[in-house]
């Protein structure tokens, strides 16, 4: 296993760490690897233990090149600095792609929560022009070829976010809230150029309700995007994996099967685009014939 770093931010500690999959003789034919990158949750104060390594070893133990960004948090986390620090993280490396063994077509971002949050922003806004401009991604070299939203903060409908001193107001710092708080709103900008999703949440979530999951996917729906979900009927927020490892104990054995199901879903969609395809077509065709 071979480690990287890239200082992102100096002033906010902004960093990202890759664990890449040694190449090797013997499997010449994985010289290259699908890759995630970890935003763990956090609510925009701390970046979260729990929804990095442990998520990290997990896909790296299934195949995957994995990197972790610890972004910015707290009075640095004023939006869009988190977002630019992730299309600088995506960048560098598909700069990189030769040299780390990474597929550059094959680079899905995971968040958690708040960490979800930015990523479904990477997801809604990587071709916005203050973010190209802002990030130096002119070519798409910051569109995720994929994005997983686990338990994630998608609108403001939700009491937490709105309080005075809440997550909202380290995104909003001190610019325009309306404006930026439109931009917080993802379904608001979900389209055609938005990737293929996989989204999960607990029915039982008091922390950010599973409505945010549910109007996300219903505005994957309407652009026509992609999409898989799953709804867990039990369990509390940030459940990270699962696992009583990460939990203290508690394992939750209906929630840890999502990692598996992500897996899964990626293989479908990155080894065999048709079959995950094949749902959306056969929808299509039948509404044609109507």
């Amino acid at each position: 296993m071979r480690e990287v770093t890239y200082e992102i931010d100096q002033e906010s500690g902004a960093i990202i760490t890759g664990y890449l999959y040694n190449k090797s003789p013997e499997m010449s034919y994985m010289a290259k690897r699908p890759t995630i990158v970890v935003c763990p949750g956090g609510g925009y104060s701390f970046v979260s233990n729990r929804e990095a390594e442990p998520i990290a070893l997990a896909y790296s133990g299934a195949g995957f090149n994995v990197f972790i960004l610890t972004y910015s948090v707290k009075e640095y986390a004023a939006y869009p600095r988190p977002l630019i620090q992730l299309c600088k993280a995506l960048k560098w490396i598909r700069e990189n792609a030769d040299d780390f063994g990474v597929k550059e077509d094959n680079i899905a971002v995971i968040g958690f929560s708040a960490g979800g949050h930015l990523a479904g922003s990477l997801g809604v806004h990587w071709n916005q022009p203050e973010i190209k401009e802002k990030s130096g991604c002119h070519n798409g070299e910051n569109r995720p070829n994929a994005m997983l939203l686990i338990y994630p903060v998608t609108t403001l409908n939700w009491s937490w976010g709105c309080t005075g001193n809440g997550l909202q107001d380290y995104i909003i710092g001190d610019g325009d809230r309306e404006e930026i708080s439109r931009q917080f709103n993802l379904p608001l900008w979900v389209d055609h150029n938005t990737p293929p999703s996989f989204l999960c949440h607990t029915f039982r979530d008091t922390t950010v309700p599973v409505e945010d999951s549910l109007c996300m996917a219903n505005a994957l729906a309407k652009a026509d995007v992609p999409f898989e979900m799953h709804i867990f009927p039990n369990g509390y927020h940030g459940l990270s994996l699962g696992t009583a490892e990460v939990n203290g104990g508690y394992e939750d054995p209906d929630f840890k099967n999502w990692l598996p199901m992500s897996v899964a879903w990626l293989k479908r969609l990155w080894n065999h685009p048709e079959e995950a395809n094949a749902p959306m077509k056969r929808a299509k065709a039948h509404e044609e014939n109507s």
